[in-house]
C-alpha cells in the first residue's frame, strides 16, 4: 500500500496509541467524578492541554478541548456571531474555505447573518483589499483559513489579523492543515481563535481544539455539565484528549525533521510528474504552501477514473477534500481559481506524510503515466486536442 493523502487523515502514531491505550481499560475513571482514578484522569488531562498550548504558543487556560476541526470551527462561527448579534450580524469568509466553515456560514444566513465570500487569485491567496473594502459597521467576524486543504496555498494570516483588529472586529483562522505540520504561533498570527484536529497530525480521531483568546465572548453550543469551565458540556474523551497531547509533544519536537523529508519527496514527485505527462498544471502557490501537498490537473482525463486506477495498484491519493468525495461536482476551490470546469474534473491531490518513502514516490511515477496514457486513448477530448 502507498499511502498519499494525509491531508484527508494520518495514520496514528504507534507512540500516540500506546500512551491512549490505558485509558480505556486500566484508567478509565470519568474525570467529573471525586475518587483517585477520576483526579488522576483531570491532571492527564491539564498536562494534555498545556502540551497543546505549547505547540501553538497559547496560555491552557485558552485551549478547550472539542471532538474535531468540523466542531471547532462550527463553535467559533456561530458562537461568536451568537453572542456579538446585537452588535452586528456580517461575517466576512473566503470562496475556498472548508466545507465546515462555508456550511456553517451558509446556516447562519438563513438566521439572517449576511456573509461575504471573499475571492482568491489564480494561486489560491485571498484578496486583502476586497477584504478591506468588505468591513462595515456590520462586520462581527473574519474567519480565513491558516493553509488550504486541497491546493495547500499559505494565507497572510498575519496582515488580516491587523485589517481586523484595527476595525475591532474578531478573527477566527482554520488551522487544522498546518497545527503540526508547521511552527504556528498565535501571538504572532494574531488570532482570536484558532481550530485544530488531532488526526491531521498523527493523532486519533474524533479529537480537536478550539483557541479562544482571553476575553473573547463566545456562546456555548454544546450544553451539558460543567465540562471545559462550563463552555463544553459533554464526558471527556479521555483517551483521546491525552493522544492529542502526546501528539502535540511529538509534532513539536521532531516537525522540522519531517519537513526537511517530506518537502524532497514532494518535490520529487512534482517534477517527476511535470516530466513524464504532457499536459500537467500545477495548482496552488509554487512556494508559498504546505510542503507536503501537490494538487495537479491532467488535461483531457477524469480525475476520478485516475483514481480509481490507482486504487486497483494500491495506491491512495484523493481529488480534494476529503469531505466531498461523494461530489461529481469539481472541486469549489480550483473553480474560485478560476480553472474551468473541464479541466478541474481532472484534479488530483497528493499529499504526503513522514511514513512515506522515496520508492513510493518511485512506484508512482512509475504507474501513474501508464494510467494516463491509457485513459487519454480512449478519451474523446484528448483525440480532439490531437
Amino acid at each position: 500500500m502507498i499511502y498519499m493523502d494525509y491531508n484527508a487523515t494520518t495514520p496514528t502514531d504507534p507512540r500516540v496509541l500506546e500512551v491512549m491505550s490505558k485509558y480505556f481499560y486500566e484508567k478509565f475513571g470519568n474525570p467529573s467524578s471525586i475518587y483517585e482514578i477520576a483526579r488522576e484522569n483531570r491532571k492527564e488531562i491539564e498536562r494534555a492541554r498545556e502540551k497543546v498550548a505549547e505547540l501553538i504558543e497559547a496560555d491552557s487556560d485558552e485551549i478547550f478541548f472539542t471532538s474535531g476541526g468540523t466542531e471547532s470551527d462550527n463553535w467559533a462561527i456561530i458562537g461568536t456571531s451568537f453572542a456579538l448579534k446585537n452588535k452586528g450580524n456580517h461575517i466576512i469568509t473566503s470562496q475556498i474555505e472548508h466545507h465546515a466553515v462555508l456550511n456553517t456560514c451558509k446556516f447562519l444566513s438563513k438566521l439572517g447573518f449576511e456573509i461575504t465570500y471573499v475571492p482568491v487569485d489564480k494561486y489560491g491567496i485571498v484578496d486583502i483589499d476586497f477584504i478591506k473594502k468588505a468591513i462595515k459597521r456590520e462586520t462581527i467576524l473574519i474567519t480565513i483559513m491558516h493553509a488550504n486543504n486541497e491546493i495547500g496555498t499559505i494565507e497572510p494570516i498575519e496582515e488580516i489579523s491587523k485589517i481586523a483588529k484595527e476595525n475591532n472586529i474578531l478573527f477566527h483562522t482554520d488551522c487544522v492543515q498546518t497545527v503540526g505540520k508547521i511552527p504556528i504561533s498565535v501571538k504572532k498570527l494574531g488570532v482570536d481563535m484558532l481550530s485544530l484536529s488531532g488526526h491531521k497530525f498523527y493523532g486519533p480521531k474524533g479529537i480537536g481544539a478550539l483557541y479562544l483568546k482571553k476575553g473573547v465572548k463566545i456562546e456555548t453550543l454544546i450544553h451539558g455539565g460543567e465540562q471545559e469551565r462550563g463552555r463544553r458540556g459533554g464526558t471527556y474523551n479521555v483517551p483521546g484528549i491525552v493522544g492529542l497531547g502526546k501528539a502535540a509533544e511529538i509534532a513539536k519536537q521532531e516537525m522540522f525533521e519531517e519537513e526537511k523529508n517530506i518537502r524532497y519527496l514532494r518535490d520529487k514527485l512534482e517534477k517527476g510528474i511535470v516530466e513524464k505527462i504532457p499536459e500537467i498544471m500545477i495548482n496552488g502557490h509554487p512556494e508559498n504552501r504546505l510542503y507536503n501537498t501537490l494538487n495537479l490537473c491532467v488535461k483531457y482525463v477524469e480525475g476520478e477514473s485516475i483514481l480509481l486506477h490507482l486504487d486497483f495498484e494500491k495506491i491512495y491519493a484523493s481529488s480534494g477534500s476529503a469531505c466531498t468525495s461523494g461530489s461529481l461536482e469539481p472541486s469549489h476551490v480550483l473553480l474560485a481559481c478560476g480553472i474551468p470546469h473541464e479541466i478541474a474534473h481532472g484534479s488530483l491531490r497528493f499529499s504526503l506524510g513522514k511514513y512515506n518513502k522515496e520508492e513510493d514516490v518511485d512506484k508512482v511515477l512509475e504507474i501513474l503515466p501508464k494510467i494516463v496514457e491509457k485513459l487519454r486513448k480512449i478519451s474523446p477530448f484528448w483525440r480532439e486536442k490531437k
